[in-house]
């Protein structure tokens, strides 16, 4: 292999730089797993690495990139073997460890997971740090007693990676989904996913929404906190649950007790950066089984090389794309 290799760079010396420059080997970080990466993606949390105010990188120089999925090249970890594929997300990748916007990555064995049967390597990315967030949302929501059958589900930010992910493996498990966008364009899109309803943005009721509202939603995923929340839990039915998994849309939710204690609603909590292995592997599982769309397609917004990641980190950033943008690296 070669000693130098191409890597998206962020650099904070005397200016602030992102750019793709050569690195080598003696670059990269500690770990027991080297992997040839084959496939990364663009997500919001990589385009905030990718700024000087994005309050996600600390140390530089650094390579961000949440997500990968590649071959083992060499391994000191039993589990991996050269030439293995896997996918490597969460932990502390392309946030305190260097990540996936790279030829190579060099990655401790325990967050490396072999890739499961079912998908290839840039199907795994298709899905990415955003597909495996929807994916564990739905897994909580049916422990917690969503299934087929008993009412609708809303997803919110239904256009972005998580939400476009979840209206996609819901509709392969059979759910009514209700996708909630504030882009009138993209109505067509979201029914291609499998959506059969599109409505607007969740309307926001200010400093204090009601506590009670109309039952209309067996459960949802949301992806955007805030008041959009307050406004989802007010709607959704007895003993239903949403699954929270992002904050773009506020830190602060002006809810009550109302519907917790009157209607058993369930508030869950989706954490994708230190979900337990064994669970991991579990939903990544179901990922190449039972929530798998027949044509992964539709998801992917562009596929650009190495060196388009400058623009399209900063659209991410903009809201200006839909689904997910896969990044080939041997392009």
């Amino acid at each position: 292999m070669s000693e130098t290799f191409r890597a998206l760079l962020v650099e904070n010396e005397d200016t602030f730089k992102v750019g793709v420059k050569k690195v080598s080997l003696a670059d990269l970080p500690e770990g027991d797993v080297l992997i040839k990466v084959a496939y990364s993606s663009v997500n919001y949390k990589d385009g905030l690495a990718s700024i000087p105010n994005g309050k996600i990188v600390k140390t530089y120089p650094f390579i961000p990139g949440i997500d990968l999925s590649g071959y083992v090249v060499s391994s000191s970890n039993e589990r991996f073997k050269p030439g293995q594929p896997v996918i490597a997300t969460s932990y502390g990748i392309g946030v305190s460890h260097f990540g996936g916007f790279s030829e190579f990555a060099r990655i401790p064995g325990e967050w490396v997971i072999p890739l499961p049967d079912g998908i290839d390597l840039k199907e795994a990315m298709i899905y990415g740090t955003a597909g495996f967030t929807a994916a564990l949302s739905i897994q909580r929501l049916e422990e917690n007693g969503m299934a087929p059958g008993l009412g609708k589900v809303l997803v919110t930010g239904a256009t972005g990676g998580v939400g476009a992910s979840a209206v996609a493996m819901l509709s392969v498990k059979g759910y009514e989904v209700v996708a909630s966008t504030g882009k009138s364009s993209e109505v067509e899109y979201l029914k291609a996913l499998g959506a059969s309803e599109i409505i607007p943005r969740i309307e926001e009721e200010g400093d204090q929404p009601k506590p009670l509202n109309k039952q209309l939603w067996q459960a949802a995923i949301d992806p955007v906190g805030g008041q959009t929340l307050a406004s989802i839990l007010s709607r959704i039915a007895y003993r239903g649950s949403v699954a929270v998994s992002g904050l773009t849309g506020g830190t602060g939710v002006p809810t009550t007790v109302m519907p917790f204690i009157l209607r058993g609603v369930n508030l869950l909590g989706i954490d994708s950066v230190f979900c337990p292995y064994d669970l991991r592997v579990k939903v990544w599982e179901r990922m190449g089984r039972d929530l798998k769309p027949a044509d992964m397609e539709p998801l992917i917004s562009s596929e650009i090389a190495l060196e388009s990641l400058p623009q399209a980190l900063d659209d991410i950033l903009k809201s200006r794309t839909r689904g997910r943008v896969l990044v080939n690296m041997e392009a």
